[in-house]
């Protein structure tokens, strides 16, 4: 494995560009969850009703939001397959009621779909999340590139159907980053230029495996592309305590602060607010620590 800088922050702070602004990282962002659908593992059914979607997606870009992130099919470890026709619907709805109410908001698409990907760029949308990083739509990679939008790969075996029963590594962290360094050349040949890289914590990886994984996350540095975690409510937090998802918050709060220090540019949450919170402290922190070192 190759070397990784000693500080505990992340110290090349890439930019992205979206929609022609650029979007420094130097400080960590929020990306706020917004699930349009009925069988989320969290916040299932409760932002398909039109206002409360407008409501909450207020609220979260009120509490410090940069990205809003809509997600209308869910990728919970054995959630049902819908219909692409259904997640489309779903998706362009929310997307296009956000993206009038809201017309300075940054908006984000979670799907798999090269077809709702290309539809909510269309009516509004900014980046493309994709669980597969193009693995389970072999046109995804083209229409990114065509869009010359962001785009938001995750590290993920199988789909969120089968990757439970796909949690055997050799090296779990070598095989990581490997994916993401045959990924990242994958991409840049096909022309996608801004390229945020997600672990996919719960996705084929056991809970010691998150856990192994957030400990040495640093290490996907080396790949020089701004990092995202999504740790928020997960069940590595609420299994390993003995809670529910709803009494995660604190849990999400603890390992949010240590993605931070192991060099996420992006932290995505349901609770923009808490997050903020940690972003501001851990950059007191990291502000210290630079003090420290001009000494």
């Amino acid at each position: 494995m190759n070397s990784i800088p000693d500080s505990p922050f992340f110290d090349a702070y890439p930019t992205i560009n979206v929609d022609g602004k650029l979007i420094d990282l130097r400080t960590p962002r929020i990306m706020g969850i917004l699930n349009v659908t009925p069988d989320s593992f969290f916040d299932g059914g409760r932002y398909e009703n039109e206002t409360a979607m407008l409501n909450h997606a207020e609220s979260m870009l009120r509490e410090g939001a940069t990205f809003i992130d809509v997600g209308a099919y869910s990728s919970r470890p054995g959630a049902a397959d819908i219909p692409l026709s259904d997640e489309r619907e779903r998706a362009v709805f929310a997307v296009s009621r956000l993206a009038t109410r809201f017309p300075d908001a940054i908006l984000s698409i979670d799907t798999f779909r090269s077809e709702v990907a290309q539809a909510c760029i269309e009516s509004g949308a900014h980046i493309v999340n994709d669980v597969s990083a193009g693995a389970l739509d072999t046109r995804m990679l083209d229409v990114v590139a065509a869009l010359k939008v962001p785009y938001i790969a995750m590290h993920m075996r199988g789909t969120p159907q089968t990757m439970k029963n796909l949690t055997h590594y050799d090296d779990l962290l070598k095989e990581v980053v490997d994916y993401f360094h045959k990924k990242i050349a994958l991409f840049t040949a096909k022309g996608i230029k801004d390229i945020i890289l997600d672990p996919g914590f719960g996705f084929a990886k056991t809970i010691e495996q998150n856990f192994q994984l957030l400990n040495r996350m640093d290490y996907l540095r080396v790949t020089g592309r701004p990092i995202l975690a999504g740790l928020s409510r997960k069940s590595m937090i609420w299994k390993t305590l003995g809670q529910s998802a709803a009494d995660a918050l604190n849990g999400t709060t603890v390992l949010n602060s240590l993605a931070l220090s192991k060099g996420a540019s992006i932290l995505r949450v349901h609770d923009v607010a808490k997050a903020d919170e940690v972003i501001k402290l851990i950059m007191a922190m990291r502000d210290a620590a630079d003090r420290d070192r001009g000494d």
